[in-house]
Order: C-alpha cells, then structure tokens, then sequence
C-alpha cells in the first residue's frame, strides 16, 4: 500500500518512517511507548507548508486580487471538506493505520482523520522531498478545487451571519466546547447556534473550528435556504 501512495505523492522516500508516521492515527498506538510516532506532528508540519503552497499559487493564479479576496480562496482551499475530498480520491483512507475497533467504527471515512493523514503526509512529503516536490504534488491533487473557483467563495462565517441577520434577527453565538491535544497540536471543538438551529466543528484553531461549525451548520440549513430562494 505504501508503495501505491509513494505514486499518488509523486515520491520514492528515502525515509520511509516519514511516510509510515504520516499514515499512523493516534489509535493505532494507545497505550504504547509509540504514541509521539502517530501522525500528529507531521499533520501540524504538513498544515503549515499546505498553506505557504497554496499562497503562492493563489498569487500566482489570481494577480490582480486583493488579500482579502485570496483569504478566502485561501480558506476553502485548505479547509476540511476540500482536504477530505482531496484524501479520499487519493484513496488515502485505505492506507491509514488504526486501532481494530477504531477501524469498525469507520474512522477512516471521518472528514476529520481524512484531512488531518492528508496534511500528515504532506508533512513528510516536505520533509523527505523538499518544497518541490510538496508543491508539484498540491497542485496536481488541487487542481479540480483551484479550477473550480471563478469568484472568491464567502468564508462560512460570514455567509451564516448574513444569514442569520436577514432570516433570524440575531448574530450565530459560538462557543469552545472543549481544548484538547498537545501545545503544538491542539484540537478545538466549537459549537454555534442560530435559533434551535446549531452545528459543530472541529480544528486547530477556533477559527477553523468556527468555520467548520458555521459550514456544518449551513449545510443543515440548507433546505430552508433552497426553499427562501425560490420564494
């Protein structure tokens, strides 16, 4: 299975525990001595180069446009649903490594665990690669997303707020339900709610966390959206 991610990445590692590392879920080593060689590291590494990588080629692409406009293709770029995406046409689920019962539950179709070994394996792509080869591989995997966007999308916070404000009279609340994870990797789970209507997310931030909830919450949304626009 490695041998077929070395191809879809683009890359024979010289280093190939970078690679078993970045296809290592935190499961796979609960209770072991191990638990610093799950993907978690290489996810914080692979988040920071995606982002540098995909600037670039935002500027490159787009030469005429503002920050604030490459700020939000930059955002859905790199947000989770985009990198789940991404994951799964790469088949990269099928190569994760995880606990049995982990495994039965499904954890390797989470949107979460697919994003997260994505940016884990481009984290050890850098490290064992370079630059060059981490970016030829970005722009192949990103070239349907990249191409699809002709104008700035609206972030998911903005669009539930101007949603909110016009249809339900008061502005989305979020909250920090919990912190979690090591200084250098932290993961936050944020709720928002509009109404009776809520949603959560997950990130390693609060404001990818608050996007992520305002998204999910949109989505749950939607029919009320569909049904305003046709009236």
């Amino acid at each position: 299975m490695s041998d077929a991610i070395e191809t879809i990445l683009g890359h024979r590692f010289t280093r190939p525990e970078l690679l078993r590392e970045a296809l290592t879920h935190r499961s796979a080593l609960k209770g072991s001595s191990r638990a610093h060689e799950s993907n978690e590291r290489l996810e914080f590494v692979g988040d920071r180069v995606l982002g540098l990588i995909m600037a670039e080629w935002l500027a490159e692409r787009f030469p005429r446009e503002q920050e604030g406009d490459l700020g939000r293709r930059l955002a859905y770029l790199v947000s989770q649903p985009v990198l789940a995406a991404v994951a799964e046409m790469i088949g990269l689920g099928t190569a994760l490594s995880v606990s049995p019962g982990e495994a039965r539950a499904g954890v390797k179709r989470r949107a979460t665990v697919l994003a997260d070994a994505l940016e884990a394996a481009l984290g050890a792509l850098y490290y064992d690669g370079g630059l060059d080869r981490a970016r030829a591989f970005v722009r192949r995997a990103w070239d349907a997303p990249m191409s699809a966007q002709i104008e700035p999308p609206k972030d998911a916070k903005t669009t539930l707020q101007e949603w909110a404000q016009k249809h339900a009279g008061d502005l989305p609340v979020y909250r920090v339900a919990s912190r979690s994870g090591p200084p250098h990797a932290p993961q936050f789970v944020v709720t928002v709610q509009v109404g009776a209507a809520s949603g959560t997310g997950r990130g390693t931030s609060k404001r990818l966390a608050e996007q992520q909830a305002a998204a999910e919450l949109l989505q749950a949304l939607s029919p009320s959206l569909e049904q305003r626009a046709a009236s």
